[in-house]
C-alpha cells in the first residue's frame, strides 16, 4: 500500500513505474472506471505521471492520460461515491467514453507500451531496485 511516508522512499522512476502497474493493472481488469473506483485516479490524473511517462519517451499514452483526465474531472465524484455492485456497472453503460478510453488503452497503448516499459527497466535496473 502506498502511503505518503513510504513514497517518499522512492525514486521519482520507481513511483512512476508503480502508477503504471496501477494503469496497466486497473484498466486491463476493468477499464477507467474501475481504476478510478478503486482509488487510483487521484494518483494517476493529478500527479505528474503523464509527465513522468512522457519523459520515459511515451508521447502517445502522455495523450493519452491527458485526455482521459477530463473524463476524469468530470466524473471522479459520480464514480468514486458509495454504491451497490448494480450501480457499478451500470456506469459502464452510463460513461461511454470512459469506456472507450479503456478499449483505446488496451488496443492502442497497452501492446506498445508495456515492451517499452520492460526493455527501459532491463536497460536501466539500477533505478528500479
Amino acid at each position: 500500500q502506498l502511503t505518503q511516508e513510504n513514497m517518499q522512499q522512492l525514486t521519482s522512476d520507481q513511483i512512476t513505474l508503480l502508477g503504471w502497474s496501477y494503469l496497466h493493472t486497473e484498466v486491463m481488469d476493468g477499464g477507467y472506471i474501475q481504476l478510478i473506483y478503486n482509488g487510483y485516479g487521484e494518483f494517476i490524473f493529478k500527479n505528474p505521471f503523464a509527465v513522468a511517462v512522457r519523459e520515459w519517451g511515451l508521447g502517445d499514452l502522455y495523450t493519452h492520460i491527458r485526455h482521459c483526465k477530463k473524463f476524469y474531472d468530470k466524473y471522479h465524484g459520480q464514480i468514486e461515491r458509495d454504491m451497490t455492485d448494480e450501480e457499478f456497472m451500470a456506469l459502464y453503460e452510463q460513461l461511454e467514453e470512459l469506456n472507450e478510453l479503456g478499449d483505446d488503452f488496451l488496443d492502442e497503448h497497452q501492446e506498445e507500451v508495456t515492451p517499452a516499459v520492460a526493455k527501459m527497466m532491463v536497460e536501466n535496473l539500477d533505478k528500479y531496485v
